[in-house]
């Protein structure tokens, strides 16, 4: 066995004040001369590949250059028109692979167009008005439709569908809306209680009610959501965390990353929370770097996110793990989780060395320690399908057509639970806005009312 060198165990002792400046806003908004600046830099091409590499295809060249002509409003409802939610995609989206990667400015050695900052710029600056709601009700269509979950997804079809007329009942098993919005997205990337901001914002279309503490298969259940609504939207995300089934994953100190995250930025106090001095993630996507960063940040001495893959494998962007490394993270390579160690709680976490030989992952031969009194496993979620019978699953997700129709007739689907694309908040809300679309056109055809 191969023995890495043990940290010491120096405890962990952050101030409130420490904590609070370490939980601030990751992205300082642009100033109204930073934004015109930035705005400048769009060339505003033709075809523009930034419309296209975004999910909900916002026009972006448009609200650019609505910014660059000081029409700030004109320019948030441009991007809200298409996407309900671009506050919070302009905090938290991957723009550096998406709309941003797909700026024309890189192909000529020049840095991106600010996209998700000029996009934070204009929303922001339209939420903080004393205004109407920008969009408007269609006439009453007499329908009412039943959206299960209020994370993005669900509240993108919630806001379009009461747009197009129709009344809307969302049904969340927790006690805020939001989803991982509120509950799974680093506290620093979601500041000044964000998440809940803009569900209000998007709430004040009317039309719209929800009802907390209604889980499926326990308060509500699919078969009478059928019965008493005209259409069903399922938007429940992957519910179910995955585990390390390994020796010793029941010993205190070893948690879900999610749930982590979640008891972080429900705390009203983060200088209250308990945070071990070795911390070890495991996981090689955004929510490990979320829960390594933030663990840092709450005082832990030592961090470390463990891969048992390559860098290049990663899920989490090379941006996200830069952010990792200049907040003190340190980033084990090649390293599968062999057994946690300890008698009456966490004591040190053994790992596998891995190597790749002929496009196959395998075992070095060579064991390592680290010294942990707590771990965060980050390995991904599944969709718990126990209430969901009668659906078509494969592969771990909700079958839908092209319509984002399901197996059953009237019940649609979208968001993670589904098979879209990547499992980002900004797919989520155009899977939303696409099915409020499909069903809308399913009630038309549809037309008959309910018994």
């Amino acid at each position: 066995m191969v023995e890495k060198p043990a940290y010491p165990a120096n405890g962990c002792t952050l101030s409130a004040a420490q904590i609070e400046t370490n939980f601030s806003d990751l992205h300082k908004p642009l100033s109204a001369t930073q934004a015109i600046s930035a705005a400048d830099s769009c060339i505003y091409c033709y075809d523009a590949p930034c419309i296209n590499a975004c999910p909900t295809s916002i026009d972006i060249p448009t609200f650019i250059h609505q910014i660059k002509t000081a029409n700030i409003t004109g320019s948030a409802e441009t991007i809200l028109a298409a996407n309900i939610m671009g506050g919070t995609c302009a905090r938290a989206c991957p723009t550096e692979v998406l709309c941003e990667q797909a700026c024309v400015r890189n192909h000529t050695g020049e840095e991106p167009v600010q996209i998700g900052a000029l996009q934070r710029y204009a929303v922001d600056h339209l939420m903080a008005k004393d205004a109407p709601h920008p969009f408007s009700r269609a006439k009453d269509s007499g329908k009412h439709i039943a959206i299960i979950g209020a994370g993005p997804a669900g509240l993108s079809c919630a806001h379009r569908a009461a747009m197009l007329g129709h009344d809307v009942t969302i049904f969340e098993a927790k006690a805020k809306p939001g989803g991982l919005n509120e509950y799974g997205l680093a506290a620093y990337k979601m500041a000044d209680n964000y998440a809940q901001r803009e569900v209000e914002f998007l709430l004040d279309i009317g039309g719209i009610t929800l009802e907390y503490g209604q889980a499926l298969g326990q308060q509500v259940s699919l078969k009478d959501l059928q019965t008493r609504f005209d259409a069903v939207f399922i938007g429940v995300g992957l519910g179910d965390a995955n585990t390390l089934n390994l020796p010793g994953n029941t010993l205190p100190g070893v948690e879900n990353a999610i749930t982590f995250i979640e008891n972080l930025r429900q705390s009203e106090d983060k200088s209250e929370l308990s945070i071990g001095s070795n911390v070890v993630v495991i996981g090689g996507g955004n929510t490990a770097i979320d829960a390594a960063i933030q663990a840092k940040r709450l005082g832990a001495k030592h961090v470390t996110l463990a891969y048992r893959r390559g860098e290049a494998q990663m899920s989490a962007t090379d941006w996200e793990v830069d952010l990792a490394r200049s907040n003190g993270v340190n980033i084990e390579l090649w390293a599968s989780p062999a057994a946690l160690n300890g008698s009456a709680a966490l004591e040190s976490i053994s790992f596998d060395s891995m190597i790749i030989e002929g496009g196959a992952y395998k075992k070095k031969g060579e064991i390592f320690t680290l010294p942990a009194d707590q771990v965060l496993v980050a390995i991904g979620q599944t969709l718990s399908t126990s209430e969901l019978q009668g659906l078509n699953i494969e592969k771990g997700k909700v079958v839908v057509n092209s319509r984002a129709e399901t197996s059953l007739k009237g019940v649609f689907a979208g968001g993670d639970c589904i098979a879209s694309g990547e499992d980002l908040t900004v797919q989520a809300v155009e899977d939303g806005k696409q099915a409020a679309h499909a069903i809308d056109q399913y009630l038309s055809a549809n037309s008959e009312t309910r018994a």
